[in-house]
């Protein structure tokens, strides 16, 4: 049992197995921001919290080979949303990493993920009694911004596969969740790169927070 405070290993998955349809298409987390790639942004942020890290995405692996992560496909048929790439990485850190009872998601087109969100998204869990924690900024909740049981993965194949349940949020409130503000000051850690026009705002916010980068 992991001391008072301490963080007990955790697996990170980076989730970019979207279609990125309001970026054009492609794969977003190859995307530039002030010429460094979303993905190497957000391993930069989220490689340090975690005992290991992987990267959800569909289609050929060899374009992310240069990054040396495992690749994890969706293995739920119909592109059914980021649920199946959570519940892939669970069942990839089943088999691989018995070890480990949690894992945090990363979405790949979020640059400023907070450095600290596996322990603060930890100790909120085991305060709060909760299954699952979750971030939230500005009064607003970040479903993929989470912190899972690896136990759940169970649940979850059946909620995808036999419910067709889609959303985050409708699963989520089935289990105990913690959730855990983050503060916007002086950029909301959580600003997602959907769009052309979202990454231009990230440049312009790095541009005038340079400690961000």
């Amino acid at each position: 049992m992991s001391p008072a405070g301490a963080v007990p290993p955790v697996l990170g998955v980076i989730l970019a197995g979207g279609l990125a349809r309001r970026m054009g298409g492609g794969d977003k987390a190859l995307r530039p921001l002030a010429g460094v790639t979303l993905l190497d942004r957000v391993i930069a942020r989220a490689a340090p919290q975690v005992a290991a890290l992987c990267l959800n995405a569909n289609g050929d692996p060899s374009r992310f080979a240069r990054w040396g992560l495992p690749v994890v496909p969706d293995d739920v048929p119909g592109a059914p949303g980021p649920l199946a790439g959570i519940l892939a990485a669970l069942d990839w850190a089943a088999v691989t990493r018995p070890e480990i009872d949690l894992m945090a998601s990363f979405p790949c087109d979020a640059p400023f993920v907070p450095c600290d969100l596996v322990p603060q998204l930890a100790a909120a869990r085991r305060d709060h009694g909760a299954e699952i924690a979750v971030a939230a900024s500005g009064g607003r909740t970040h479903p993929v911004v989470a912190l899972w049981p690896v136990a759940l993965r169970g649940d979850l194949r059946r909620a995808l596969v036999e419910e067709e349940i889609r959303k985050v949020e409708r699963w989520m409130a089935r289990h105990r969740t913690a959730v855990v503000e983050f503060a916007r000051d002086p950029v909301d850690p959580f600003l997602n790169g959907n769009t052309p026009e979202d990454l231009a705002e990230a440049e312009r916010l790095l541009a005038r927070h340079p400690e961000l980068a």
